[in-house]
């Protein structure tokens, strides 16, 4: 009898293993077929997304089931991997490498990772439940919407390679640089208590090696207690910038923000803050502004508040961050984008 003991946790390891196997593939489907469908869906209901009513229920439904998909596929990843390594591990090994390094890993991890504001928060979270310093890895909060492949190109393509140089330089500059002015700040109680008050947290200070299973167990009961805290507020804030999703008054800001407003880069600024879109999708937009004879530095900032700062991203990270570190967060952004536009158009 003493050999068979060992057989129940054999069996339940491998019930795990193949769960696990099904579950990601549900979710690699399920991400992959999100906008097909929902683009199926309104075309058999004869429903142009190009029309503005049409256009934003579909970003509505589109965006939501991407961010709840990444929210509980990120939490639940970055959980199960957390309870391999204790946060002091985490925090020793990048105590040990000088800051440029771990920010500018930081920034170049956000910027291969082809998300809007809001689809960085998951990994945002993960990142910092792990133990993972705060000012990295608010250093790819800001870098992950800012700069990704398919925006480099697609602004390569519209704007040139050296303008798209100066914004892919200047985004991910600014990241390290907010990132290594953080870092001089004790931002480490600015965080939600419930972020690192985990399952996968209780866990890692349990004497022993936990099995596949328990730790399979802590992270789906942490990714179900950060998702229902934050799903609500996930639906708000997608809603919110559905509501205005490709709204973008190119004519008022033509007129009010063009080369002869000494001020134009503040307005782009102020304007572009409340709007919500990827760096993709603002690159048009931005393109016939530029062909309105607006200043290179305007349009680069106004690309950058965009698409770095959104009200749904504000209210996802309410959730998150507490209020000193939210003000410290927008407020340090937004100036550093208004920087960048004044420093294009001085020496442009």
């Amino acid at each position: 009898m003493a050999i068979q003991a060992p057989e129940p946790r054999v069996r339940t390891s491998r019930h795990t293993v193949l769960a696990l196997f099904a579950a990601a593939a549900a979710w690699t489907s399920l991400y992959a077929a999100n906008e097909r469908v929902w683009t199926w869906l309104f075309e058999a209901l004869g429903q142009d997304v190009q029309d503005r009513l049409p256009g934003a229920v579909h970003f509505f439904l589109y965006d939501t089931a991407k961010v709840l998909l990444l929210l509980v596929g990120m939490i639940f990843v970055i959980g199960v991997l957390r309870t391999a390594v204790r946060p002091e591990t985490v925090r020793s090994y990048l105590h040990g490498k000088p800051l440029p390094l771990a920010l500018g890993l930081a920034a170049l991890l956000g910027a291969v990772t082809p998300f809007c504001s809001c689809s960085s928060i998951p990994l945002f979270i993960g990142f910092v439940a792990a133990g993972i310093p705060i000012a990295v890895t608010l250093t790819f909060l800001i870098a992950s919407p800012l700069v990704n492949e398919v925006a480099v190109v697609m602004l390569g393509q519209s704007f040139g390679w050296g303008i798209t140089a100066t914004y892919a330089g200047s985004g991910l500059g600014l990241a390290m640089i907010l990132g290594a002015l953080f870092s001089r700040l004790d931002l480490d109680d600015q965080v939600a208590d419930f972020v690192r008050a985990t399952p996968t947290s209780r866990l890692q200070q349990q004497t022993g090696r936990p099995t596949l299973t328990e730790r399979v167990r802590a992270a789906r009961e942490e990714t179900a207690d950060i998702a229902g805290r934050v799903w609500k507020w996930v639906i708000l804030g997608v809603a919110i910038g559905a509501g205005i999703h490709g709204w973008v008054p190119a004519d008022l800001l033509a007129t009010y923000a063009g080369p002869d407003n000494p001020l134009a880069v503040l307005v782009v600024t102020v304007l572009g803050i409340p709007l919500y879109s990827n760096a993709a999708g603002v690159i048009p937009i931005a393109e016939a502004l530029w062909a309105k004879g607006m200043a290179t530095g305007t349009v680069l900032s106004f690309m950058m508040a965009t698409v770095a700062l959104s009200l749904p991203e504000f209210i996802l990270l309410k959730q998150v961050l507490k209020p000193r570190l939210l003000a410290i967060f927008f407020g340090s952004v937004a100036l550093g984008i208004i920087a960048i536009g004044f420093t294009v158009n001085a020496f442009a």
